[in-house]
């Protein structure tokens, strides 16, 4: 569980992971403010702490991931008003709608989800142990945070408070000190969700609930607090300033953050009006097209949302269960079945005689053992390398090169299964499941029904058994145009001593 490195944005550089507490580590991360359906650009801290903490988890680690939901805020409040309906109502809605959004992605859901709303004890208790302690001050209803007074305040971004262009507006009837200052505690107004207080009827700060919620769930100086890129300033840096200065010790040890999706260069929100909804991306796409869309680039890199790197993502996808599907056919054929490579009768129509056959007696020639000995080393080298690259800052992309140098390796061993008729299972066998496994720590899950002849729906199975009847039958013009019909779908049929198989083309 040693020397893994972390890019810590609080130090700009990557440092070793050490857990406050050994063989545990805890994680906050900052979830969305639930006004609206969740866009494609929100999933992709969805995804990458999900797939950190499986990884973390393989290792040995026992973690605990906290990820919140801001369940009030300003823009819950404006989506009520716009609406006319309460703000209850929706939060409740869009919060429901982000779990169901989030669960279609298949990559179990954080250990604990709280909610601003079910922690306002824990927040109006921080806003009098900061007020306690100097660090802030109530002005008509509402308590804001004298920023000046925290001597790091600009310590996670690098700003310096007198070249701070970010002020937070006081509302009517407050008189702030600094134009910095910003609030932890609102007064209520008509209409808005409200909670008693010391100061009289309101409600929290955005940035209190995060700081309130991650201490009550990971304690004093927890090991990861992350989100993405656009919450450094102000979010995660009022966090850090108003925990250490309660508690007089670091607030987070590593701070992770993604980078944006984008869309023609401009980062996707709402408020630009270039956002995907993630629920309308998954009516079109599988998710883990999604999943392999993120992971495909490190995460603090940018990303370009396009149709190319999603199409990119889904071939991807294609490679490996296509690979899986020619492990079964080699395993379920006792070593015959064919492949679009190794096929005798690759590219030749149904009523002609495939070509001499000089690949295949290359292959017999040399034999399977030399085959046997690259797919072993291939095995450990991906395992070793995958390894490698997830304890380097978790380079997923890295990891995923090192997954398809062992698909490589796989395929080339079950080609020549196919040609021999000479296949070591359990060689075979123990490669796949090493492929199923490092794909399942990236949250890839691929199952058997997905490849091979059970995972080919009822349409392609009967244009298979219409394609044979008419080769029986001598008529090869059906049988062509059912083969035409086959292809058009992606799919190659190949003759083998067991019967025909379909083979999705790469």
């Amino acid at each position: 569980m040693d020397n893994i490195q972390i890019y810590n944005t609080l130090t700009r550089r990557k440092e070793e992971f050490v857990p406050r507490d050994r063989g545990k580590v805890g994680i906050y991360v900052c979830g969305p403010t639930v006004y609206g359906y969740v866009h494609v650009g929100n999933a992709r801290p969805y995804v990458f702490f999900a797939v950190l903490s499986r990884y973390l988890r393989h290792i040995g680690y026992e973690v605990n991931l906290v990820e919140n939901l801001t369940d009030v805020d300003d823009k819950i409040i404006d989506k009520a008003n716009e609406e006319g309906v309460t703000s209850d109502e929706i939060a409740a809605r869009f919060s429901e709608a982000y779990i169901e959004d989030t669960g279609q992605l298949g990559l179990g859901r954080p250990d604990i989800e709280p909610r601003a709303t079910e922690h306002i004890e824990e927040i109006i208790g921080l806003c009098k142990d900061l007020i306690e302690a100097g660090f802030a001050y109530e002005t008509g209803g509402s308590v804001y945070y004298r920023v000046r007074e925290f001597s790091q305040y600009g310590k996670l971004s690098g700003q310096k408070t007198d070249q701070m262009k970010h002020c937070e507006l006081a509302r009517e009837g407050e008189a702030k000190e600094s134009p910095l200052d910003f609030a932890i505690w609102k007064a209520a107004k008509p209409g808005e969700p409200s909670w008693e207080s010391p100061w009289g009827l309101g409600r929290p700060g955005w940035h209190i609930e995060c700081t309130a919620m991650s201490l009550k769930y990971l304690g004093r100086k927890f090991d990861i607090h992350g989100g993405g890129r656009d919450l450094v300033f102000p979010h995660h840096e009022n966090e850090i300033a108003q925990a250490e200065a309660v508690t007089g010790t670091a607030f987070a040890k590593y701070w992770m953050h993604n980078g944006m999706i984008t869309r023609k260069d401009e980062k996707m929100s709402k408020s630009i009006g270039n956002i995907f909804l993630l629920r309308e991306f998954l009516k079109n796409y599988d998710p883990r097209v999604l999943i392999l869309f993120f992971l495909s680039s490190h995460y603090r890199s940018p990303l370009e949302f396009s149709e190319r790197n999603l199409d990119e993502a889904a071939q991807q996808l294609e490679r490996f269960r296509n690979c899986m599907w020619k492990v079964d056919g080699v395993l379920n054929a006792g070593g015959t079945a064919e492949t679009s490579e190794s096929s005798e009768d690759a590219g030749a129509s149904d009523g002609e005689k495939a070509p001499g056959t000089s690949g295949r007696e290359a292959v017999v020639e040399s034999g399977l053992a030399g085959q046997g000995k690259v797919l072993s080393d291939a095995i450990d080298r991906a395992r070793e390398e995958f390894e490698t690259e997830m304890r380097d800052d978790v380079n997923t992309a890295g990891a995923l090169a090192a997954v398809f140098g062992l698909v490589k390796a796989i395929n080339e061993y079950a080609e020549a299964a196919s040609v021999t008729g000479d296949v070591d299972t359990g060689l075979l066998t123990g490669a796949r499941d090493e492929l199923s496994s490092l794909l399942s720590i990236l949250g890839i899950e691929i199952s058997p029904d997905e490849y091979g002849e059970a995972g080919v729906g009822q349409e392609l199975q009967d244009l298979v058994e219409q394609r044979e009847q008419a080769r029986q039958a001598k008529d090869y013009a059906a049988a062509d145009e059912a083969r035409d019909k086959l292809a058009a779908a992606g799919y190659e049929v190949r003759d083998t001593p067991q019967g025909p198989k379909l083979v999705k083309k790469d």
